[in-house]
């Protein structure tokens, strides 16, 4: 297991739909921050899209990244069978171990028949290139759900990036995501969070924290994965709220980041 940043640790300074800073994040200086914060993983996932890179901007990060010493982890979103494919050969390309996939796209919300038959599909070829396609649970699919698939291709490159708040949305806490999901780990997103009472009394607001300043227990997490024999990198997610400006949430983003990579480095060491 080895701790990593995610370009959604860095979710405002590359830019969120409506909101984006006069000079977003790239890869090259989400790489940078890596090196800063001392970690050797970077996962460059669908708000960074690498398939929208030139070839000569994929040689340029490709020879930047193994100058840091880096290991690139390559994510996307969509499960159509060509982007798949063309998502595979990036992976291969950046010695990426996992492609980390969440199954929705904005216009594209495939039943769980088609989901299987597309994991299907594609199986083989990952299976030969030895990476692993690491399905993140999200709130579409409750985790039995996304296990029955899973289960229903039967495949070894067929895994689950194991995400630590989104399954809320699917009304699932934690403990029942990882009893259902738990065997098939590869990946995981270390997201904090904290649970209040809105101020008219009426409903909770779930709102994400740094990394060891709110409700998720990590160290009992960690556990539970060593003890079933996963090992998955730990990379850091934050759902940082807005402040009245971007440039003081992007502040406070990077604050998060440098606290919870802190907290983080004192239980995962490598």
């Amino acid at each position: 297991m080895r701790l990593g940043i995610s370009s959604y640790t860095y979710s405002w300074a590359v830019g969120v739909p409506g909101c984006v800073p006069p000079h977003p994040m790239r890869t090259r200086d989400l790489l940078h921050k890596a090196v800063q914060l001392g970690v050797r993983v970077v996962q460059i996932a669908d708000n960074l899209p690498l398939d929208r890179l030139s070839p000569a901007e994929l040689d340029s990060l490709e020879e930047r990244a193994r100058k840091l010493g880096l290991a690139v982890e390559v994510g996307t979103r969509g499960i159509a069978r060509h982007h798949l494919l063309a998502y595979l050969e990036l992976a291969s390309r950046f010695q990426s171990p996992i492609l980390r996939v969440v199954v929705d796209t904005a216009d594209c919300h495939p039943s769980e028949e088609e989901i299987i038959a597309t994991f299907r599909s594609v199986a083989p070829a990952f299976e030969r290139a030895g990476v692993s396609l690491a399905v993140e649970n999200h709130d579409r699919f409750k985790a039995q759900a996304l296990a029955r698939m899973i289960d229903e291709v039967d495949s070894p490159s067929l895994g689950v990036c194991l995400d630590t708040a989104n399954s809320f949305g699917a009304l699932e806490s934690l403990e029942v995501v990882m009893a259902a999901l738990g065997p098939w780990v590869v990946n995981l997103h270390v997201k904090d969070f904290t649970i209040y009472r809105a101020s008219h009394r009426m409903g909770f607001t779930i709102e994400g924290r740094p990394a060891g300043q709110g409700r998720l227990d990590v160290p009992y997490l960690l556990q539970k994965l060593r003890k079933i024999g996963r090992g998955p990198n730990a990379i850091l997610e934050l759902w940082t709220p807005p402040e009245e400006e971007l440039s003081a949430t992007i502040a406070k983003e990077n604050r998060w980041a440098v606290a919870s990579i802190e907290y983080l480095r004192k239980l995962i060491p490598g």
